[in-house]
């Protein structure tokens, strides 16, 4: 496999892991009912977070950029040659 392959593949992979980060980090909120503190006071409505999955879209942004990084530098530095 060529260089400027390998760096292209690095690039489009490192494009793909980032917007897999972008999928996962949307799904990582949801919603939950608070029920009153004391009685006659309203509910109220809670973000609660999905640890997992907000560490899986941390990882693969973490993954994307350093392919990303990888994958253009070494497209620039074969240009260069």
């Amino acid at each position: 496999m060529s260089h400027s392959v390998r760096h292209t593949v690095q690039l489009v992979m490192g494009a793909v892991a980032i917007a897999a980060a972008v999928l996962c980090w949307l799904q990582v909120t949801s919603l939950v009912d608070v029920p009153p503190v004391t009685e006659g006071q309203p509910a109220t409505v809670s973000v609660v977070y999905d640890p997992p999955l907000m560490m899986l879209s941390w990882l693969l942004a973490t993954v994307g950029g350093v392919l990303a990084v990888l994958g253009a530098a070494g497209l620039r530095r074969d240009r260069n040659r």
